[in-house]
C-alpha cells in the first residue's frame, strides 16, 4: 500500500505512541525520491549543504536563496515525506520581520516546516512563525552556525551550568510553539533528561537512541564525507546493495531502536 503523506499530526501522533521518527538530510530531486521511497518520515533540507556539496568550512556561507533552490528541488523529487528547511545564518538574526519573510519564502519553495538554531533570543522569533501558521523545529546543543563562538564543534551542555540553559531554552522553545527539537551533541543523559521533560519530539544526533527520533546527514550515513565521520554517524552502506538499501536500513535501525548504539555513538 502506498505511504499517506507525514503530516505534522501524524508526527504527534508517532511521538504519543513511541514510534521513532526517521529523519535524513536530502538537497536534491534524486536523494529526495529514494529517502521517501525507503520511508524516511522527514527529509531536512540542512544548512549542512554548504559543507557536504559546496566544499564549504563551516556552514555560515550558506544564503537563503541556496536554501530555497534545495529545498524547490526535494519538493519536486519528494511525495510523502515531512519536509524541514533550515533557515541559513543571517537569515533571521536582524529581527522577527526578517525571520518572517525568510521563513515564507522556504514554505513556498515546498518546506512544510522551518528549522533555527539557538535558544534565549530565539524563542519570539519561534512564537511569531508559529503565530502565522509556520511550524518550526528548534535546533540545540551543538548549532553549527555557531561554529566560531563555540570554539568548534564540541560536545554542549556538559557541565550543569550548560545543562540548566539547555533545559530553560528548551522548555522556552517548546511553550512558543516548537513542534520538534533537535538536539546534537549533548550527554545522552541530558538528552534523556529532556526528551522526558518536554511535551514535543526530540531528534538526536549524538544524542541518545532514547530521544522521540535519529537525523544524520545523508553523506555521512553513506560514507561519502571529507575526512573521518564523527563518532555519532554509522555507514550504513557497508553491508547495503544499494543507496536505497542502506537508507531503508537506517530507518530501520531507528524505528527499532537499534541505532544509536549506546556509548558507541553517544557520549
Amino acid at each position: 500500500m502506498p505511504r499517506k503523506a507525514v503530516t505534522l499530526h501524524r508526527l504527534r501522533e508517532m511521538h504519543a505512541s513511541g514510534e521513532k521518527i526517521a529523519m535524513l538530510t536530502a538537497y536534491d530531486a534524486s536523494f529526495a525520491r529514494l529517502a521517501d521511497a525507503a520511508g524516511v518520515d522527514c527529509l531536512l533540507v540542512g544548512d549542512s549543504v554548504g559543507m557536504v556539496v559546496q566544499g564549504q568550512s563551516s556552514t555560515v556561507p550558506v544564503t537563503l536563496a541556496q536554501m530555497v533552490y534545495h529545498t524547490e528541488c526535494v519538493a519536486r523529487g519528494n511525495k510523502t515525506a515531512w519536509i524541514v528547511g533550515d533557515l541559513p545564518f543571517g537569515s533571521f538574526h536582524q529581527s522577527t520581520a526578517q525571520a518572517v519573510a525568510s521563513a515564507t519564502a522556504l514554505m513556498q519553495a515546498g518546506a512544510h516546516m522551518v528549522k533555527l538554531e539557538g535558544g534565549g533570543w530565539t524563542t519570539e522569533i519561534v512564537r511569531a512563525l508559529v503565530e502565522r501558521g509556520i511550524p518550526v523545529c528548534a535546533h540545540l546543543g551543538l548549532t553549527p552556525q555557531s561554529v566560531h563562538a563555540l570554539g568548534g564543534y564540541r560536545i554542549q551542555g556538559k557541565t550543569d551550568a550548560q545543562a540548566d540553559t539547555l533545559k530553560r531554552d528548551a522548555q522556552a522553545l517548546a511553550d512558543a510553539g516548537a513542534s520538534l527539537l533537535v538536539l546534537e551533541l549533548v550527554p545522552a543523559p541530558l538528552a534523556d533528561a529532556l526528551t522526558e521533560l518536554l511535551p514535543i519530539p526530540t531528534i538526536g544526533i549524538g544524542a541518545s537512541v532514547n530521544c522521540g527520533g535519529q537525523v544524520l546527514v545523508l553523506h555521512d550515513m553513506l560514507g561519502v564525507t571529507r575526512g573521518k565521520l564523527p563518532r555519532f554517524v554509522r555507514n550504513f552502506m557497508i553491508d547495503a546493495g544499494d543507496v536505497s538499501q542502506a537508507i531503508t536500513n537506517f530507518v530501520d535501525a531507528v524505528k527499532k531502536r537499534q541505532f544509536p548504539i549506546p556509548g558507541e555513538h553517544t557520549y
